[in-house]
C-alpha cells in the first residue's frame, strides 16, 4: 500500500502534506502534487494533513489511474520539501467538477 494524490488536488495544492511527510515523496507539478510510490513509506501521516481529503491510500478501489499519474510525474516533476504558496484562488477551487479533464498541467512546479 502507497498513498496517491487525486484530483482534488488539481488547482488546489495546498502542500500541507509536503511538511510533514518523512521521506519527501512529493513532486510538484504546476497545479497540482503527486506522490512517489518508490519512496512512499506508507505511514499516511500526510493523508489527514490534506484540507481537501485528495489523498488517498492506493488501496482504494477505483484509484489505479492515479496511481499511475502519480508515478508518472514523480519521475518527471521536482522533488518539493517544503510548503509553498497555494494559490490565489485554492479555496475557490475545492469542489470544482472535471479538474483533470479541464485544468491538469503536465508542465512541472518549482520544487524546493
Amino acid at each position: 500500500m502507497t498513498y496517491v494524490v487525486t484530483e482534488d488536488c488539481i488547482a488546489c495544492k495546498h502542500m500541507d502534506c509536503v511538511e510533514v511527510c518523512p521521506v519527501d515523496c512529493f513532486y510538484e507539478g504546476e497545479n497540482m502534487l503527486v506522490i512517489n510510490s518508490d519512496e512512499c513509506i506508507d505511514c499516511g501521516v500526510c493523508e489527514p494533513e490534506c484540507p481537501i481529503d485528495a489523498i488517498k491510500s492506493d488501496s482504494e478501489s477505483g484509484l489505479e489511474n492515479w496511481a499511475e499519474l502519480n508515478r508518472k510525474y514523480a519521475r518527471l516533476w521536482p522533488n518539493i520539501v517544503e510548503k509553498g504558496t497555494p494559490p490565489a484562488n485554492a479555496k475557490a477551487m475545492e469542489g470544482v467538477p472535471n479538474k483533470f479533464r479541464d485544468l491538469f498541467s503536465e508542465r512541472p512546479g518549482e520544487g524546493s
